[in-house]
């Protein structure tokens, strides 16, 4: 990670005021009143505009009725993401549908495999973490988003995919760029196309000589007697960006947030690395990294007792369905000790997030390495308290904390 630092220090994903990220810091008061009025709804006006479609949009605010829809992938289509994507990224799998979906996410999940996951953490997840603890460990303070939960993911995906070490500045800062499409089209648009072009050569190399990392599974995974073309690839690597990375960064960062809030809980968290797991679910319930999934209607159907014509779009809420009350009890806390439920973070059915295993280990192994090497890690009383914001995509902007340097 030569000049990875130098990166981060000439551009911030999260600087935008103008954009889809937005500076809402607390949209659950208004998610659960509207949850109350009703858990499916068709919106006139602001959102139901900006969405194309003439049949209409609907809101979905329920948890149960998020989950059917979600698990409804002949009734409601995931194709209305290739509108948005397309551009940057090509024909991705989470635009697809039915037979070339299953194939896809076939082929793709066989990279995946636990095997893969257990030689990750062992070889490049856990000595990357130390790496970067290494920077600021004798500091005795750290701003933990800028020199932790950003950078990790990107490097974890940088070295799973067999990039060289010297390329990493680069690969960080175009990440980024491509992350951050939704507040700056030319500039994603850019990273994108420069990517690909990065990455082409490495999978035409893995194609003559495969190696031990991601982009060779890739190439190799069969199903059925058929492989994965180059064109295929690409656009899943791309993908991997926001889909993996900015998704494991957002969430980590919410969940140091949840625990660093609640001291007791962190303490129990360090004195019990059992509650490890129940603390990560509970954070991305209590703050998913990402608030909205998108669906659109193949046919006419019902959900919640709402009619819904085909051609009608579904903004789906993962962030009120998270915390629908009649699932949860005092929902809006957050709370590591209450009985375990499903959530919706990751989706839900066909789509459901292929790295989500990735990305629970990526937390567990950051968290658990950040107490083993952080003593006493804490809030830092003098900066800004660190704030979760967002209305599409939530994280906190900075993470300032102390701890003692042992």
């Amino acid at each position: 990670m030569t000049d990875s630092r130098s990166a981060l220090d000439s551009f911030n994903a999260f600087d935008v005021e103008d954009s889809i990220i937005g500076e809402a810091l607390d949209p659950y008061p208004e998610l659960a009143a509207a949850r109350r009025r009703g858990s499916v709804q068709r919106v006139d006006g602001g959102l139901g505009e900006t969405l194309a479609g003439s049949a209409g949009t609907y809101m979905v605010y329920g948890h149960d009725q998020a989950v059917s829809a979600l698990r409804s992938a002949d009734t409601f289509s995931s194709a209305s993401y290739l509108d948005v994507l397309g551009d940057v990224m090509g024909r991705v799998v989470l635009a697809m549908d039915g037979k070339e979906h299953r194939r896809h996410r076939a082929l793709i999940a066989q990279a995946f495999r636990p095997r893969a996951l257990q030689r990750w953490e062992r070889e490049l997840i856990a000595p990357l973490i130390d790496e970067l603890i290494d920077r600021f460990v004798a500091e005795g303070r750290a701003e933990l988003v800028r020199q932790f939960t950003v950078p990790f993911p990107i490097a974890v995906i940088a070295r799973m995919l067999g990039l060289p070490r010297r390329d990493t500045g680069m690969f960080l800062r175009r990440s980024l760029e491509l992350i951050s499409v939704s507040v700056n089209w030319e500039r994603g648009v850019e990273a994108s196309q420069a990517l690909r072009a990065y990455l082409k050569p490495f999978i035409e190399a893995r194609r003559r000589e495969p190696r031990d990392d991601l982009i060779s599974e890739l190439v190799i995974a069969e199903e059925e007697a058929e492989r994965l073309s180059d064109e295929e690839i690409l656009p899943f690597l791309l993908l991997l960006l926001p889909a993996g990375a900015e998704t494991t960064m957002r969430a980590l960062g919410n969940l140091l947030v949840a625990l660093l809030r609640h001291p007791s809980q962190l303490n129990a968290v360090r004195d019990d690395r059992q509650l490890l797991p129940q603390a990560i679910e509970e954070a991305l319930r209590w703050e998913p990294p990402l608030l909205l999934l998108a669906r659109r209607a193949t046919r006419d159907t019902q959900l919640g007792g709402v009619s819904i014509a085909a051609g009608s779009n579904l903004v789906i809420s993962l962030a009120a369905a998270n915390r629908d009350d009649t699932r949860w009890g005092h929902p809006d806390r957050y709370d590591l000790h209450r009985e375990a439920q499903s959530h919706v973070a990751f989706g839900s059915g066909p789509h459901l997030c292929l790295g989500l295993h990735l990305a629970r280990l990526e937390m567990r192994l950051a968290v658990e390495r950040l107490l083993d090497r952080l003593p006493d890690l804490r809030v830092d009383p003098d900066a800004e308290p660190a704030q979760i914001r967002g209305e599409i995509f939530r994280s906190p902007p900075s993470l300032p904390v102390i701890f003692g340097t042992g």
